[in-house]
């Protein structure tokens, strides 16, 4: 997706509604992941890591304005040197999405964790691309379910601990008609909780048979062996 195309969106009441439900999710998400370095991949023009508390925060992608513009197939960063990665909507838009995750499970460390949001084919939103086959974002995107996503997350060793799912309302263009269906977000996280037009997904990188070996303080030490005399032949004079 381009950058024209992806700020209309965002500056659209379609996009204003998607994206102020995935920032107050991505920031409670956030807030509470500690480690050194955290990267966010595409959608430069919002900062979701501002609630993050660790040292480095870099964004980085194939758009500006990021750190370091690079494609997220291949990204120019040391194996398991992140502690955290955001993927906002990069997987439903990209070629190969499986390469990318497996990008993100390569520079992660051990229980590093990822989060990830996209669009639900399973929703309105979902139902109104298959039916009117609309061009531009966020239309024209390869809509991944969460079950599907999870079923990947989990090839690559990765544990998914949480989720949510927002946005139930109609994709109406006009601010207005959004407005009229807010009764809809009570409702739909009441009755119809997996129907949102977006979701996020939390997960953890496991690394299955690692174990921690710490210095064994309970061993006991060996006691020397006593040493014990060796009788003397007495000599017998002639």
């Amino acid at each position: 997706m381009s950058n024209p195309e992806l700020a209309a969106w965002l500056a659209s009441p379609q996009g204003s509604y998607v994206l102020d439900w995935e920032v107050a999710q991505i920031d409670k998400a956030v807030s509470d992941i500690f480690g050194f370095n955290a990267l966010q991949i595409g959608l430069p023009q919002c900062d979701l890591l501002r609630a993050n508390r660790m040292a480095q925060r870099l964004k980085i992608g194939a758009g500006d304005p990021v750190a370091v513009r690079c494609s997220p197939a291949a990204l120019p960063i040391a194996n398991q040197s992140i502690d955290l990665v955001v993927l906002p909507h990069i997987l439903e838009f990209a070629a190969d999405p499986h390469e990318i995750l497996r990008e993100v499970e390569r520079i992660l460390i051990p229980e590093g964790q990822l989060i990830v949001t996209g669009f639900n084919p399973l929703s309105l939103w979902g139902v109104k691309r298959r039916l009117r086959h609309q061009c531009g974002f966020p239309w024209d995107g390869n809509y991944l379910s969460p079950t599907r996503l999870k079923d990947w997350l989990k090839l690559l060793g990765f544990d998914v601990d949480r989720g949510s799912y927002g946005c139930y309302a109609p994709p109406c263009e006009q601010q207005k008609w959004l407005q009229r269906w807010r009764f809809a977000e009570l409702a739909g996280r009441r009755w119809w909780k997996y129907s949102g037009a977006v979701y996020m997904l939390r997960a953890v990188k496991r690394v299955h048979g690692m174990r921690l070996i710490t210095p064994n303080w309970r061993k006991k030490s060996l006691r020397s062996k006593a040493l014990r005399p060796i009788a003397q032949k007495e000599s017998h004079g002639d």
